[in-house]
């Protein structure tokens, strides 16, 4: 697509995003701070409102295309954003959102070809394996720059790897969540944030980078490329296995992922944190992109040293501040 083009279509869901902070400051959509919460101030929430419209724009533009072969990740992920923007708005009981869950992840399995691909008994695998990414997603989304620059980062690797290593899919449909993410990530990325992405945010960047990682999975039959999105694992992973061994419930609100540490207890920059976080991803995805090694040993390869870092400094940080 010409380079004008994309510039018109940044300049409008700029414009998209600040039409929305209108009707935010109207109808009262905020985030306030509570004991979970890593900022001190009442902020627009749903910002992340961004991503859904990315994707209408994309199907706009794309039309034909978009009916043909697009329409199931579509009305999975409008479905998902629009329960997850009813919940930032009032919450919801877990059911009816499980429920829309199943139904956005069964449509997304659909696009990408899993259940012609896949055996039946993996999945339930994939299910319980995307819906918790998703909601892993959820869980990182706690401080300014988090969501958007690792996404970008997540993004900018799949981009590379479609016209460099493999092309899985169209250009234009990583570019759209790439301007998404732009737009959001100039309103976001600040000490004091304009606003937060919200669930319909972290949900709807969140499925539309798990599917197109499923979609390069799927053409490729390489599961390696489930490691773009290691250091999330990695969190989500090992701060559920801490609260378990905790006797904490898990499904609670809480304070004890590191991002978290860091910026609540250590004072560091929420900007200076989220970017340490995506430069890692970072870092792995070019290693990931190039290994040319066994599945097997590229995780030993990524996990020990991660693994052992993030167990290292979180020890340390309990003990400095005695959690």
């Amino acid at each position: 697509m010409d380079n004008f083009i994309y510039l018109i279509i940044f300049i409008l869901l700029f414009l998209t995003e600040l039409i929305y902070f209108r009707i935010a400051d109207k109808y009262n959509i905020i985030d306030k701070p509570n004991h979970r919460s890593a900022h001190t101030q009442v902020t627009l929430r749903g910002g992340g409102i961004i991503f859904p419209v990315a994707f209408i724009v994309f199907c706009l533009l794309n039309l034909n295309e978009a009916v043909q072969n697009y329409w199931s990740f579509g009305v999975g992920l409008l479905a998902l954003c629009t329960i997850s923007f009813i919940d930032d708005v009032k919450t919801l009981s877990n059911k009816i959102r499980l429920s829309v869950h199943l139904i956005s992840v069964a449509l997304l399995l659909y696009f990408t070809g899993a259940f012609a691909l896949m055996p039946l008994w993996a999945w339930p695998i994939l299910f319980i394996l995307i819906i918790g990414t998703l909601n892993a997603y959820n869980f990182m989304d706690g401080i300014n720059g988090m969501t958007g620059v690792y996404s970008l980062v997540t993004l900018a690797s799949l981009a590379y790897i479609n016209k460099e290593v493999i092309q899985f899919t169209d250009n234009n449909f990583i570019a759209y969540p790439v301007m998404a993410c732009l737009v959001f990530l100039f309103f976001n990325f600040r000490k004091k944030a304009k606003c937060f992405a919200g669930d319909v945010g972290s949900m709807g960047i969140g499925f539309w980078v798990i599917g197109l990682i499923t979609l390069l999975i799927m053409r490729t039959g390489e599961y390696k490329y489930i490691l773009l999105l290691s250091i999330y694992g990695m969190e989500v992973v090992l701060t559920i296995i801490e609260r378990i061994m905790l006797k904490e419930n898990i499904f609670e609100a809480h304070r004890r992922h590191l991002y978290q540490l860091l910026a609540n207890e250590k004072k560091i920059s929420h900007l200076v944190v989220s970017s340490v976080y995506a430069v890692c991803q970072l870092l792995i995805n070019i290693f990931l992109i190039h290994s040319q090694l066994p599945v097997w040993a590229v995780i030993l390869i990524i996990f020990i040293p991660s693994g052992g870092i993030y167990l290292g400094l979180k020890w340390k940080l309990k003990k400095e501040y005695n959690l």
